[in-house]
């Protein structure tokens, strides 16, 4: 048959269903299920058809089936409803942010990342890092912050995940169809798509813009994709975490670098630029370029002004996770950016260098090194950031080090089931859900039934089992199996018996198979009788990561083993919708990184607020969230050399908490079968967790701690022709010119140190002498260090600022303190000179500081 050509056919909406079309192209309603039900109960078995994408479903649906409904009254009044909530939600003026920072609403924060996780018919995204992304733009529409985010359209997405007969993943990438997608053309002033281009290595290469509508923000989304490229060009930006490191790098630069032209091209002028992760980094280098060339500042001008209006925001402490390019490389793509910056060969390297590195550039460095704002994303990731990058700044002491952290949430509404919601909206104020943020939120949690709760999660449950056991069907029919062990699935998973949950990237620090460290035992567990365990898996291995993809291997061939099949469950092709159904439907959620290398960890945040209890490593937001009586831990903090006695002390801890305190909990049930101490830590977990893990939490916190002083900072530095810039400026390079000069003179006992004994909170006199040379006094703090000793090292240091008592010379000065120790013990202490400006964002940043000798 020859084929003359294909006609789309594109169905026509009633007038009556137009406003279904505007909420269709909003990821609006991925947090609104009452909208998502207007286009499942037109033709359910095609919502299920195409994905549950309301896009293509509108372009598909039957003029019968939108006929019919225009006749269902019940239907058309539900419909009015949410037609009016989001044109409520779109036009709302009284936001948390313009209630909060009013002065502030012509502001624009813009936000770079590489990946965006915000539902699964857009698959942008590979696992956390792009679903706490698609949650940060959810809950800065929710907020009214004034918001852009900026990123790459990847037409391949990710990948899809097979898992084959044998228990090997197999990747597969197919096309994505932008016009089945809620995304749409960006639009210049003129009216036309807006097209950027960004000349490397000796080429131009182009880029069409599109926009996906997010609530009130937008997000931007760059695409090679266009015929004035090469056919290696046009492929450029097709997948996520795909290619080489030449693909990595171009993909890098058009994110950062053509990221800002993209607001330029567009006509958005931000405020505030937020890297999520290091993928962005270049963009900092794109703005000192735009400076000196349009405002004709010099490099250290223009980097004042970059570092107080950008943010950086590190997600892993794993070095896998922090991109670094050859020097050669860097060459290649750069060799013509430097002298445009005013630097040498080697001053630009040195933005990018990890000491005592000296052959790659680290792209992390570079967003440290530009940004003036840095965190972690939570306590502990905060601190162990500050440890792995402290030689970034080499005298600073590791808890000085200026990376902070802000722990990450989840977008509530996204991830809540809404049979769970209809019980907050039951129990809950009215208005609970524009006050997620608040503690005072869910202290109505106690108010629902515990029957209520837990019948709720029973049918969750079966929900899951449902969902799981027709994808093991189609998973076993894709492999050529038997039909008699397709049938075999419906005896898979017990609805009554204990359901684990684990699901996540499959990063062998994870370490997902740890539950099967000891077989026999963990075999034991699963299969006593009268208190049955069972486990469902899920996770994607990067292609190039063979140790995972072993991980994948050996958890399904135990999957198939006696006394495991049907227990033992691995899904494939781990997604939004797989984690959607998981972490609304299992009874506990494990996970058991190698501590300490989970940043964060989102996916427990997600089942709390379901009622799903975690049984976690203290890593990442576990050690804040965890407080004795809303979960269970693994192990505790202790710290391993051996990561081979690691695994094997907290394997043990999984199944002495599992056979010791889990299962017997579970099973132990009222005479209406309600296991009500069960319930009480449910609950305990949804109001101690739901509200401080939420991404509007999240959100608010980078608000008040980043984007307003970042906002006001970079407002004031830009003012008069950014003189303060230029003032800040001059006030480095006058420090950094004379700090070598500064020293500091402390009495010594006769070469050796000085030894004090006083009875605690005793007052004691402490002085020192400094030389600052041609620096004010004005200009600089001088601090006594000190804290307790162990071998010779000061520990939980403390510092407490000198008074200046006189002038002794020229340029020379005496502090002194009356330091006061309440707690007995032995202590050491020296003294410090650090730089002080009330414009510094952080004094630490400078990289000056100075010990006595």
């Amino acid at each position: 048959m020859y084929l003359v050509g294909k006609i789309n056919v594109i169905s026509t909406l009633p007038e009556k269903f137009k406003r279904l079309n505007d909420i269709a192209y909003n990821l609006w309603w991925t947090w609104n299920p009452e909208a998502i039900d207007l286009y499942r109960e037109i033709d359910l078995e095609l919502w299920e058809k195409v994905d549950k994408n309301p896009v293509r479903f509108l372009q598909e649906v039957s003029q019968k089936k939108l006929q019919g409904k225009l006749l269902d009254v019940e239907y058309l009044t539900r419909l009015d409803k949410v037609i009016a909530s989001f044109d409520s939600y779109m036009s709302e003026k009284n936001t948390w942010f313009s209630q909060n920072h009013s002065e502030l609403t012509d502001k624009n924060v813009a936000y770079f990342s590489a990946e965006y996780g915000l539902s699964e018919v857009l698959p942008i995204y590979s696992g956390g890092l792009g679903v706490l992304s698609g949650d940060h733009c959810k809950s800065a529409s929710d907020l009214g912050i004034p918001f852009t985010a900026i990123g790459l359209f990847y037409k391949q997405g990710y990948f899809s995940q097979r898992i084959n007969k044998e228990g090997w993943q197999e990747t597969c990438f197919n096309d994505l169809n932008i016009s089945q997608l809620p995304m749409l053309p960006a639009l210049n002033s003129n009216g036309e798509q807006v097209r950027i281009n960004i000349t490397f290595a000796g080429r131009t290469v182009y880029a069409i813009v599109w926009k996906v509508q997010i609530g009130r923000i937008n997000l931007y989304l760059m695409d090679t994709d266009v015929a004035e490229n090469s056919p290696a060009d046009r492929s450029l930006t097709s997948r996520l975490y795909g290619g080489d490191q030449e693909t990595r790098i171009q993909q890098e630069i058009f994110l950062g670098i053509g990221g800002i032209r993209v607001l330029d091209a567009l006509g958005i002028q931000a405020n505030v630029y937020h890297m999520n992760e290091g993928h962005s980094s270049f963009m900092g280098l794109e703005l000192i370029r735009k400076l000196i060339n349009e405002k004709h500042l010099n490099f250290s001008e223009a980097m004042e002004v970059v570092a107080n209006s950008s943010i950086f925001t590190t997600h892993t402490p794993v070095p896998a996770g922090n991109d670094v390019f050859p020097l050669f490389m860097m060459d290649k793509y750069f060799g013509d950016f430097w002298g445009q910056l005013g630097l040498s060969r080697h001053d630009f390297f040195e933005l990018g260098l990890k000491k005592p590195e000296d052959q790659n550039f680290n792209m992390t460095v570079l967003a440290l090194t530009l940004a003036g704002r840095k965190n972690g994303v939570s306590r502990l990731h905060g601190a162990v950031s500050r440890k792995i990058f402290g030689d970034v700044w080499p005298e600073v002491p590791e808890d000085d080090v200026p990376i902070t952290y802000v722990t990450n949430g989840i977008h509530t509404l996204t991830w809540l089931s809404p049979k769970i919601k209809d019980l907050y909206d039951k129990y809950l104020e009215t208005d609970w859900k524009k006050k997620i943020y608040s503690k005072e939120t869910f202290t109505g949690i106690d108010s629902i039934p515990d029957e209520e709760l837990w019948a709720t999660h029973v049918e969750l449950k079966n929900k899951l089992i449902t969902f799981v056991r027709d994808r093991l069907k189609k998973q076993k029919l894709a492999n050529g199996e038997s039909m008699e062990s397709v049938r075999q699935v419906d005896s898979f998973l017990d609805p009554n018996a204990l359901t684990i949950g684990f699901a996540r990237r499959f990063a062998t620090y994870k370490r997902a198979n740890l539950i099967f460290r000891n077989l026999a035992r963990i075999q034991k567990i699963l299969n006593n009788p009268e208190r049955p365990m069972q486990i469902i898996f899920a996770g994607k291995a990067h292609p190039a990561d063979g140790p995972a993809h072993d991980v994948i291997k050996n958890i399904n061939d135990i999957a198939k083993m006696e006394g495991f099949y049907g227990k033992v469950i691995l899904l494939e092709n781990y997604n939004m919708t797989v984690a959607r159904n998981l972490v609304q439907g299992v009874d506990v959620w494990m996970n058991n990184p190698r501590r300490p290398l989970e940043a964060s960890g989102t996916s427990g945040q997600k089942v709390c607020i379901n009622g799903v209890i975690n049984f976690s490593i203290l890593d990442g937001w576990w050690c804040e969230g965890y407080n004795g009586e809303n979960g269970w831990v693994i192990g505790d903090e202790s710290e391993f050399d051996n990561e081979h006695i690691q695994d094997n002390t907290d394997s043990e801890s999984i199944y002495d908490t599992l056979e010791q305190n889990i299962i017997p909990l579970f099973y132990n049930v009222n005479e209406k079968g309600v296991p009500t101490e069960w319930v009480r830590i449910m609950k305990n977990s949804i109001s101690s967790l739901a509200w401080n893990y939420s991404t509007d939490r999240m959100v608010k916190e980078y608000t008040g701690r980043m984007y307003v002083p970042a906002i006001t900072g970079s407002s004031r530095i830009c003012a008069d022709n950014y003189s303060l810039a230029r003032s800040m400026s001059g006030f480095r390079d006058h420090l950094n010119l004379n700090w070598p000069n500064v020293q500091l003179f402390a009495e010594k006992s006769s070469g050796d140190l000085k030894n004090y004994k006083t009875d605690s909170c005793q007052e004691i006199y402490l002085s020192s002498t400094v030389c600052l040379g041609n620096i004010d006094p004005a200009n600089v703090i001088a601090e006594v260090y000190y804290g307790t000793l162990s071998n010779g090292k000061i520990e939980n240091a403390q510092v407490a600022e000198m008074h200046c008592d006189e002038k002794t010379g020229e340029g020379t000065y005496r502090y002194s303190i009356n330091l006061k120790i309440d707690d007995g013990g032995e202590y050491g202490y020296t003294f410090r000179i650090t730089p002080k400006h009330e414009y510094l964002i952080n004094r630490f940043d400078t990289g000056l500081i100075k010990w006595i000798k």
